[in-house]
């Protein structure tokens, strides 16, 4: 079910580290559908492009997002202010996070994927599986939601690049120490391209199976666009409506990073106009 709603109001909105936001939208559909792994697309103002989101939580009347300001359409969406409104919002899309039971399954977070993890640990854990979460930031201030995630988790890492919190280095480091000790049926991860990307190279030579979403490739979310082409064991697929988690090691990484920087000079020029526009 599509939950298109026009001039949606802001429940509560907070912003949980610098330039990373979590959202309480009016929703009375959304939750008819909703399952772990699905996302939403918002969009900030009539004039905007369409923002693909991770659904993080959900209720009879609420969807739930956390986003990063990265460009002009999240730099809009994260100036809003509790009580204003957005244009639309519709979803549930996507497909949902296979469900598995009686693994043991580490799930990684970095960044908005902090976020976008706990549906997933959450449908894991009820799915009695034992959950391992790992989180990780470049430094201690940007980690967040340690108390939520620890509710469905049966151990939870901290992980620093500046080693100033929890385990010191980035997740190739933490994950080649943690599956060299440890056994694990099944690795989950969620973030940037590039965390995505570290995670199944690394944990590709131990041959365990690693799920990655690939939200951050989306556009329009609907198939039309193609920003979200993915070669995925040789075949194209689309992320927005094949994924937009796929199996880690057969996703073409070499030509998924290439691809990301190609409209780089479009964007920075978007966000200088708009700023421009804005600030004077």
């Amino acid at each position: 079910m599509l939950d298109w709603g026009y001039m949606v109001k802001i429940l509560k909105k907070e912003l949980l580290v610098p330039n990373i936001h979590y959202m309480v939208l009016e929703s009375d559909a959304i939750h008819l559908n909703a399952k772990a792994g699905e996302f939403v697309v918002v969009r900030a103002d009539e004039f905007g492009e369409r923002i693909p989101l991770n659904l993080v939580d959900w209720d009879e009347h609420t969807a739930s997002v956390v986003f990063m300001e990265v460009g002009t359409s999240t730099r809009k969406l994260g100036s809003k202010k509790l009580g204003d409104t957005i244009a639309d919002l519709a979803g549930p899309l996507g497909r949902p996070t296979e469900m598995v039971g009686d693994k043991k399954i580490l799930v990684i977070g970095g960044c908005y994927g902090i976020g976008a993890i706990y549906p997933v640990i959450k449908a894991f854990k009820n799915n009695k599986n034992k959950v391992v979460t790992a989180i990780e930031a470049r430094s201690g201030f940007l980690l967040y939601w340690q108390d939520k995630l620890k509710e469905y988790s049966d151990e939870i890492f901290e992980i620093t690049r500046d080693g100033t919190k929890g385990f010191g280095g980035h997740i190739d480091k933490f994950l080649n120490e943690y599956l060299s000790k440890y056994s694990v049926d099944l690795v989950y991860a969620q973030g940037c391209t590039y965390l995505t990307y570290l995670v199944s190279q690394t944990t590709k030579p131990f041959g365990i199976k690693t799920i990655v979403g690939l939200n951050p490739i989306m556009i329009d979310a609907t198939g039309m666009c193609g920003v979200c082409r993915v070669i995925i064991n040789g075949e194209t697929k689309f992320a927005c409506v094949d994924g937009p988690e796929f199996d880690g090691h057969l996703v073409d990484w070499q030509n998924l990073l290439t691809r990301r920087h190609i409209y780089i000079n479009e964007e920075r020029r978007s966000l200088s106009f708009y700023e421009c526009e804005k600030y004077g």
